[in-house]
Parts: C-alpha cells; sequence; structure tokens
C-alpha cells in the first residue's frame, strides 16, 4: 500500500516521540496531529485525517470514553488502539467502544521491532483502512461474518444445521471455522467425525497469551477444509471458559476467517449473548412442532429486546415435512414470518450425525443437502451484499397447506 494515511494521534499516558517511534513501522502514515489529553473533546479532531491511532498504556477508562465519542463523531473514521502492559479485560471494552482494530505492545519500539510487533502495527493500519474503504490495497481479505447459530429449545438441530453449513461453506472454497459453544454438552465434534485432542477448555487454561498461531494450533480440519474448535470433553471445564476469553477468540477468528459459525446451547446465557454481540447475523432453527414455534417467537422477541436487527436473522425449519398437522399458515402466524430455508427430514440424517458424516457431503444429491446449500447461498450472499432472500429448498411436498 503506498497511498498516505493521514493520522491524528491520541496520547494517553504517552509521549508524542513514543508514539511516532511506534509508527514508523508504517511509513506511509503520516502524523498530522496529536491529542495530548482525552479530555480533549473529540469534535476538535481534524476532519482530513483517514484514521484515528489511541496509544495508551494498560487499562484506561479515558481511553474507552474518547473511542466512544470518536465513533459517535465521525463513525467513517477508523480507530486503531496501540496498548502497552498487560491489559486485562481492555481488548474486549475496546472493540465494544467502537475501535476497529487493538495492537498490544511491548515495552519499547526496539523490542517491537525485535519482536515482530511493528509488523503487526503496520498490517493493523492497513488492514483498518482497507476495511473501510472496500478492501481494496491490502491484499488480505476483510473481517469475516460470524454467524450464531440459535435455537431457544433443545433438540431442533442447531449441530446438524451448524456442521453442514460449515462443511458447504468450506466445500465452496470459502475459509470457515465452526466454534462449538454448547461447553458442557457440545456435539460438533461428533457430527464432523474429529476427535477432541485439543479442546477450547485446553485453549483458555493454556499459559501464556492467546495470539493468531497459537489460537490456529488448536483448531481440528475436517476433510472438507472447515476448522473447528471443539468443546470441552466434560461439562465441569466448561466454567473454564470465561466470556472475555470468547470475545477475543471471536476476534481473532474473524480477521483470519471469511465465516465463523457458532454452536449455540439451547438458552441465552452470557456465552450466547457474547456471540450475538459478536456476531454479523444470526441463524434461528426450530421445528415443526407447536413448543419448538413457542420458543423461538419467543427467542426472537428477545433478540429484538436486545436491539438486533432482525434482517440479520434467517430462519431455518428443520423436519419441514413432518405430518403434525401444522402448516405453513400456522407457522407464518406463530412466528410472525417465513421460514427462508426448509430442511426436510432424510434417514440418513440421523445416520450421518451418528457417523461424523455431514450429510452436506455424504448425501449430496439429497434434498437435506441441497437446503443446505441454499442457506450456504443466502449467507454468502449476505456477505457479498446481495439483497435476496433464500429460496426455500427443498419446494416440493414440504408444508404443504392443509384444508
Amino acid at each position: 500500500m503506498t497511498q498516505t494515511i493521514r493520522a491524528v494521534v491520541a496520547l494517553d499516558a504517552a509521549e508524542r516521540d513514543e508514539a511516532a517511534a511506534w509508527l514508523s513501522a508504517a511509513p506511509e502514515v503520516q502524523i498530522v496531529g496529536f491529542v495530548d489529553e482525552l479530555e480533549q473533546a473529540w469534535d476538535s479532531l481534524p476532519d482530513t485525517a483517514d484514521l484515528l491511532v489511541v496509544v495508551c498504556a494498560g487499562y484506561s477508562d479515558r481511553a474507552l470514553y474518547f473511542i466512544d465519542g470518536a465513533v459517535r463523531q465521525h463513525p467513517d473514521r477508523p480507530v486503531v488502539v496501540l496498548c502497552s502492559g498487560s491489559p486485562n479485560g481492555f481488548v474486549r471494552r475496546v472493540f465494544e467502544a467502537g475501535a476497529d482494530d487493538i495492537v498490544i505492545l511491548p515495552d519499547s519500539p526496539a523490542a517491537a521491532r525485535a519482536s515482530g510487533v511493528s509488523e503487526q502495527i503496520r498490517f493493523a493500519l492497513q488492514k483498518t483502512i482497507a476495511r473501510k474503504h472496500g478492501g481494496a490495497g491490502t491484499g488480505r481479505a476483510a473481517t469475516g461474518e460470524l454467524i450464531c447459530v440459535l435455537g431457544p429449545k433443545g433438540g431442533t438441530g442447531k449441530t446438524l444445521v451448524s456442521s453442514n453449513l460449515a462443511v458447504t461453506l468450506a466445500a465452496a472454497g470459502h475459509s470457515t471455522v465452526l466454534v462449538d459453544l454448547d461447553l458442557q454438552f457440545g456435539d460438533v465434534g461428533l457430527a464432523l467425525g474429529l476427535d477432541p485432542e485439543r479442546t477450547i477448555y485446553d485453549l483458555a487454561t493454556s499459559s501464556g497469551s492467546l495470539d493468531d498461531e497459537k489460537l490456529d494450533d488448536y483448531l481440528a480440519t475436517h476433510e472438507s477444509g472447515a476448522r473447528a474448535l471443539l468443546s470441552p470433553v466434560r461439562p465441569d471445564q466448561a466454567s473454564a471458559v470465561k466470556v472475555d476469553f470468547l470475545r477475543e477468540v471471536f476476534t481473532m477468528l474473524r480477521s483470519a476467517h471469511e465465516y465463523v459459525i457458532v454452536d449455540t446451547p439451547p438458552s441465552f446465557t452470557p456465552d450466547v449473548i457474547a456471540s450475538i454481540d459478536s456476531s454479523s447475523y444470526s441463524c434461528m432453527v426450530c421445528t415443526l412442532d407447536s413448543l419448538s414455534l413457542k420458543n423461538t417467537r419467543l427467542g426472537l422477541e428477545a433478540l429484538e429486546l436486545i436491539g438486533y436487527d432482525t434482517e440479520r436473522v434467517r430462519l431455518v425449519l428443520n423436519r419441514a415435512d413432518s405430518r403434525v398437522g401444522l402448516s405453513e399458515d400456522d407457522v407464518v402466524t406463530i412466528l410472525g414470518r417465513r421460514p427462508d430455508v426448509l430442511v426436510p427430514s432424510h434417514r440418513e440424517i440421523a445416520r450421518s450425525m451418528s457417523n461424523g458424516e455431514p450429510i452436506a457431503m455424504s448425501g449430496r444429491s439429497s434434498e437435506a443437502a441441497k437446503a443446505f446449500k441454499a442457506l450456504a447461498d443466502a449467507f454468502a450472499a449476505d456477505r457479498n451484499g446481495v439483497v435476496e432472500q433464500a429460496e426455500p429448498a427443498p419446494r416440493r411436498g414440504v408444508l404443504r397447506r392443509r384444508r
């Protein structure tokens, strides 16, 4: 990237010379101004700046307040945070405040050059600018989509949908990772035929700091090319996986993959809410029975109450051809919308789950596999900015209107 990036630098417990030394890692960055006191009004920042860089030492409420105000004042101007020390809990708060990226710094610019942090700074600045302006110029992908697969009632087929969606996207050439967030009774490993040699519990309790290379070592690989971060092998290990840790994991995975799919337990726990907060889209899974539809309606209402854009929710009706006396009109009446994708019953689905062979691969010609392809195509269209509804698949013989 040769285009000059005009940056204004805000300092919290940092010196101008020190900040300039950090930014020298990216010679295309031109510093056009400094803010020495974060209490200074953010609306005084120069409008000509392409980028706001906030340099701070450790956890800083002043920096968080400043970032929040700066983003509100100028939402199109990206924000990168350079933070030294051990900012426990600060990473999550930085992204919540609206920053686009954060780089944790060693003790000095000289140490940064020795440790490779200089390249991280350079990449963070370039990636952030490119992300705000259409993704041109870095040669790397922009932040990936996080799809949160939800279902307030157990047994609706969330893991079925998650695993088949992941392998379908991966088989189509998309970089995809599946996170099993059912921390007590997750079955993604079983559904994909993967041995839980390393799990999210092992990652959460490992020594040292979390970085991209370390995280990649804990991802299992499916034959389709999909990666997976598996759930703990014992229910008592779930408590070791904290919400702050999950947010950092989601951020790192999104920076390295086109799609991050999160398979959730049937409840709105803090872990699930964190995944919803981090998501680009959600996928609500239900079945054709009154209890599931009732709970799905409540789940959709809960998303609205927390301010989630329901236009970003894809609705999947699993076992859509079940003969239980409910019609398509009944579904619409209860849920207030039609399902985006209909997954029919198939005698091979249960066997495929038990054998660790997703039906999207073992039965590619089946109507169920076609339904999962329709779902994958819908999310790909969302990512590419194509505004169109997924075609319910299959249509024939599913959800017949009943007199």
